[in-house]
Order: C-alpha cells, then sequence, then structure tokens
C-alpha cells in the first residue's frame, strides 16, 4: 500500500492544486503542466472546520454580484479548502494519516435533509480507511453538497443569521479542537454579526456588529480609530483559551456608504481574534474563488 502511494503521489498533488473537482480523460496529462509542489511526508495531523454563515448575506437578490453572487463564491472557497486538504493527505505517509474536514451551521438546522448533507461533508482519513478514490472524492462532495445546502438556504428565504459569537462561545472548543492536530477554523462570512437570540451589550463591547451599529457608534470618520480603543468598542470575549486553534476569515464584504467600514470591521475581529488567544490568523475580503485560491491553499498548507 506504502508503493502504491509512493506512485501516485507526485501525479496527484498538483492536480488537487491546480485542476477542477471534475474529472477529465486529460487530467494525467495536464499534471505535468504545472509545477508540482513537495509538502513534507510527516506533516502534523490536520483537522479543519468550516463554520458557514447563511444569513441574508447570501440573498442574490438583496446583495446580487454581476461578478459572481457571494453564494457561488462560498461555494469555491469550499473547494478550495477540499483541494488543500486533499493534497495534504495525499502527500502524507499512509501510517501517519490521521485527518479531518467538517462544515457547521450555528443554529443547527431543523431541516433533517440539510443535517444529512451535513453529516456527508464530515471526512475522515486514517490508515485504515483511505484510499486514493476516498481522498479525491473530498472535492467532489464539498462541491456538489456545499452549493445544494447554499441553493436551499436562498428558496427557504427565513434567514435568520448566524449566531458566530455563541459557536465561538459554547462550540469551538469542543466540536473544532483536537489533541495531537494542527486546528483550523475557516469561517464563510461578511465579516458583520448578528442573531436575534444573541444580542449582549456590556459597555461598549458587544455580541453583534451590523452597518447600522457601525454608524450608531459614529464610526463613519476619521477619528473612529481613537474612539474605538479609547473607549473600548470591541466584540465581547466569548473564550478565554484558543491558542491551539488557527482562524482564517473569508468573505469581508463591507458597505460601500462608510469608507471606514472595512477597517472597522478588521478592527472588531482582530481585537477579538487576539484576545481569545488565537495566535495564527487572516482576515480577507469577498474575492473571485479563483483570486482566493493561493490564500487558502497556503494558509492550510503551511507548515
Amino acid at each position: 500500500m506504502k508503493k502504491y502511494f509512493c506512485a501516485i503521489l507526485l501525479s496527484i498533488l498538483t492536480s488537487a492544486f491546480h485542476s477542477s473537482c471534475k474529472e477529465d480523460s486529460n487530467s494525467e496529462k495536464s499534471i505535468h503542466d504545472h509545477e508540482i509542489t513537495k509538502l513534507s511526508p510527516n506533516r502534523e495531523n490536520l483537522n479543519i472546520s468550516v463554520l458557514l454563515d447563511l444569513s441574508d448575506r447570501i440573498n442574490p437578490q438583496k446583495y446580487p454580484s454581476p461578478a459572481m453572487e457571494f453564494y457561488l463564491r462560498d461555494v469555491g472557497y469550499l473547494k478550495s479548502i477540499a483541494k488543500s486538504f486533499e493534497a495534504h493527505v495525499m502527500n502524507k505517509k499512509m501510517i501517519r494519516i490521521n485527518d479531518q474536514i467538517q462544515v457547521f451551521i450555528d443554529p443547527e438546522p431543523s431541516d433533517n435533509t440539510l443535517n444529512k448533507k451535513l453529516s456527508i461533508l464530515k471526512i475522515s482519513f486514517n490508515k485504515d480507511n483511505v484510499t486514493k478514490e476516498k481522498i479525491l472524492s473530498t472535492c467532489k462532495k464539498y462541491d456538489s453538497i456545499s452549493k445544494l445546502i447554499y441553493e436551499a438556504a436562498i428558496k427557504d428565504d427565513h434567514y435568520v443569521g448566524s449566531d458566530t459569537w455563541r459557536f465561538f462561545k459554547n462550540k469551538v472548543s469542543d466540536y473544532c479542537i483536537e489533541g495531537g492536530s494542527r486546528n483550523i477554523l475557516v469561517v464563510l462570512t461578511d465579516g458583520y454579526i448578528f442573531h436575534k437570540n444573541t444580542r449582549i451589550k456590556e459597555g461598549n463591547r458587544t455580541t453583534y456588529l451590523t452597518p447600522q451599529d457601525i454608524e450608531h457608534f459614529g464610526f463613519n470618520n476619521t477619528g473612529w480609530k481613537e474612539k474605538f480603543y479609547q473607549q473600548d468598542f470591541g466584540f465581547l470575549k466569548a473564550n478565554e483559551e484558543l491558542s491551539n486553534l488557527e482562524v482564517l476569515v473569508l468573505g469581508i464584504n463591507p458597505s460601500d456608504k462608510n469608507p471606514h467600514e472595512e477597517d472597522v470591521i478588521r478592527a472588531y475581529w482582530n481585537k477579538w481574534l487576539e484576545e481569545m488567544g488565537v495566535k495564527n490568523f487572516e482576515i480577507k475580503q469577498a474575492d473571485l474563488p479563483s483570486n482566493m485560491e493561493k490564500i487558502i491553499r497556503e494558509f492550510i498548507l503551511s507548515e
């Protein structure tokens, strides 16, 4: 079995990065058209979690995007995440494989059909169950099933928001952190946080942030930064110690009515993640998946 994996290693690694999830009769030929990136076969175990924000930010009627709808950008990001995961597992020594990837929605959907789709996206590999075919089916599942999830949410047209703050408070430690693994949480969000059942305010700290809040707090002028830090604005700390978690935030989409909006959103997230002990994190604005693939790949496959 080890010889089998070594034989297919070089021929599959680049395609995991650059080719589409669809099988193609010329796929073997296209592999040799790209530079092969070598990864350490002794890479540590990878535990990837993805939190989807299915609030009205994905509504193509409310927030149209001629270049590419935002929900399709999310699907593209998920494909890139899955491709990087495939490459990571494919490049490891078989005896060392103990890696997993999973997707969360918070609050949990009441639709049993949707929960079944999420369960299919919870994928684990170890030396006893891993095969080339199973590894390479990861991206296909994340492409097709994630699209169905987003389309179902849009069709339902009942956006209650994503309870991102409470997910960090109550679930991230139990669901997203495994001992002996490199733990990565990817959050697909526009950067705003709101859920109708999680509205807490203590001083100038909140569990929520909307464009209306940013305007109400007076962060639409050049003096916003001084006010933000001097008056201790920010999210309420949701967790005490997340030093064993890395966070990649994708899809920041600030309102264009305020030139400072993106900087304010970043300040909230930076302060929040730092206070919760997250040592490695990146926050990226919404962009086309083809432009984000390199960023996603480098974050996940860094050592």
